[in-house]
């Protein structure tokens, strides 16, 4: 299993699962602390200029309880979105410049997402739920889709320990994709979630 794998929500029943919210995040990014550098000290900056969080479900599976049919029951899901890490549209990225763009990223946004090459596809699609009333439920997996702008910029030398940011990046801004840690769960039309997050997108498949 992926190293990013989290289960979310073990051990609660399809009766009563916690609402969690996952808004959607705008953050933008500061300029350079001043527009002179030490290129002794200060090679380059990473500029996060923008980054929006969205709900993404990636797996998910429609299930229909029936009185006498309660319990526990192995599902497989259906992958039905995928996100992939990619800088400029490449997924074959630098792996020196992805670590540290992305972790630019995680300052901003305020949650850990992908560093390196990574995909919501390798993750496994069996999952267990206990079931302890009829109705119409979703199992879904999903994550927390983040794209946004970056540039960068390097120290220019203008002297011994003198120096000027100078952006590099073609036409002043570059684009990437990531995204936050899996999450896993189960949803009802007997119950409403939270608008706007993972659970409501979820429970929107459902067609209740």
């Amino acid at each position: 299993m992926p190293s990013y794998l989290r289960r979310f929500a073990l051990g609660m029943t399809a009766a009563a699962v916690a609402a969690v919210a996952i808004p959607a995040a705008t953050a933008q990014a500061d300029p350079p602390p001043t527009r002179n550098c030490n290129p002794n000290v200060d090679t380059e900056w990473y500029d996060v200029i923008s980054a929006q969080a969205s709900p993404t479900v990636t797996h998910f599976r429609g299930v229909v309880i029936t009185p006498g049919t309660t319990g526990s029951r192995t599902e497989t899901l259906t992958r039905v979105d995928s996100v992939t890490t990619s800088i400029n549209a490449n997924t074959e990225f630098s792996t020196t410049i992805g670590p540290k763009l992305f972790a630019s990223v995680t300052l901003k946004v305020g949650f850990a997402v992908q560093n390196s090459r990574s995909t919501t596809d390798t993750t496994q699609t069996a999952v267990t739920w206990n079931f302890n009333a009829p109705g119409q439920y979703g199992l879904y997996k999903g994550t927390r889709r983040v794209m946004g702008e970056w540039s960068r910029h390097i120290c220019a030398r203008t002297g011994n320990s003198t120096g000027v940011w100078v952006n590099t990046s073609p036409g002043g801004r570059e684009s990437f994709v990531t995204f936050a840690d899996i999450e896993e769960g189960t949803v009802s039309c007997a119950k409403t979630e939270p608008q706007g997050s993972l659970r409501d997108a979820a429970r929107r498949r459902i067609g209740c």
